[in-house]
């Protein structure tokens, strides 16, 4: 006959095992922060995480999200998944961008505080700062000014995430352990990004441009917009390690450095390049020796765009991979993935 304190020792024994190996669900797990998220969870010997691909979970569908969460009940989500693209695709699909991103956001937050789920990850981006704000641009920029209109359906879905992770935070915190947290990256780039010439961000769209220059004897790539505008990037496997940490900070150190209605934490690199000139090293990196010329007819986008990271940086964490090494890594992802690549 079982004692009596045996079940206690049980339940205590498994609740020890939940905080030691949390039960994670990374949302977006394909996508190149996701992906990147999962193989730094692994490499911390996270050997208990869940996701579902888009065919088995949309994230759009409200009961289908709420029946996920009632069915894994994870103890930590990493809300990675988003649909995302450059200023090419944010001018051709708006309402696409903010209606898809919104719906994600809000049906993934709210079944995942109606599961219980405490520990919760946004992941944003620095495009919800004003076009013209304050270079390097601070948490507080943020509703300071009016955004870039390129991007903007995007930006406001990114905003409305952030505000939802602090609403939950003030209305459910204290009365259920609820901690959402928001991380704002700068633009990233490496392994599993999208490749598309036309809907993808400022460096894989490069390196595809250039290698497909390369290949076909090219004697020049136009690039978008005149090379001027600024911005800084940060490859992917330094970011999932920023969310991770941010995520683990304790309730104690993370609320003594930010507010609840300030609570988002900058992630960047530290420094910043022209357009460019990052032409110039991703033209290195790919081989190509032809030449490089500018549209001046299509937009720009910001003129500068640089994170001011000094909030992650004194809770801890820095940047650890240099442009010129990411390019390469990302240069070799692309090369062994080019068969799987659409238009």
């Amino acid at each position: 006959m079982m004692k009596q304190e045996e079940p206690c020792k049980l339940m205590a024994s498994l609740l020890n095992n939940r905080m030691i190996n949390p039960k994670i669900y990374v949302a977006g797990h394909n996508g190149m922060v996701g992906s990147a998220i999962v193989r730094y969870l692994k490499g911390q010997g996270q050997s208990n995480i869940v996701f579902r691909t888009h065919s088995e979970l949309d994230l759009t569908d409200q009961i289908k999200v709420r029946h996920f969460f009632e069915t894994e009940k994870p103890d930590q989500v990493y809300l990675a998944a988003a649909k995302v693209g450059g200023i090419h695709a944010n001018n051709i699909y708006p309402a696409e961008f903010i209606y898809d991103n919104l719906m994600v956001q809000a049906n993934v937050i709210h079944e995942a505080w109606r599961a219980g789920v405490k520990k919760l990850m946004f992941l944003g981006s620095s495009c919800i700062y004003p076009k013209h704000a304050t270079q390097p641009m601070t948490e507080s920029a943020l509703l300071t000014g009016l955004l870039e209109p390129t991007n903007e359906p995007y930006a406001v879905a990114k905003i409305a995430g952030i505000k939802l992770c602090e609403s939950y935070n003030r209305q459910y915190g204290q009365s259920h352990g609820t901690d959402f947290r928001s991380v704002m990256p700068t633009n990233l780039y490496g392994p599993g990004d999208n490749y598309h010439a036309e809907n993808s961000h400022v460096i894989p769209a490069l390196i595809r441009r250039f290698y497909e220059a390369k290949k076909n004897l090219a004697d020049t790539v136009t690039i978008w917009g005149t090379g001027t505008p600024r911005r800084e990037f940060l490859f992917v496997d330094d970011m999932a390690a920023a969310s991770v940490f941010v995520m683990n900070l304790d309730p104690v150190t993370f609320q003594a450095k930010t507010m609840p209605m300030q609570s988002h934490v900058n992630v960047g690199y530290g420094d910043d390049i022209s357009i460019g000139e990052l032409a110039q090293l991703v033209a290195k990196a790919v081989g190509y020796q032809g030449n490089i010329a500018f549209d001046t007819t299509k937009p720009d986008g910001s003129p500068r765009k640089l994170m001011d990271s000094h909030l992650l940086n004194s809770l801890g964490w820095r940047a650890q991979i240099k442009l010129e090494d990411g390019l390469k890594l990302t240069c070799s992802d692309f090369e062994n993935h080019r068969a799987q690549l659409r238009v």
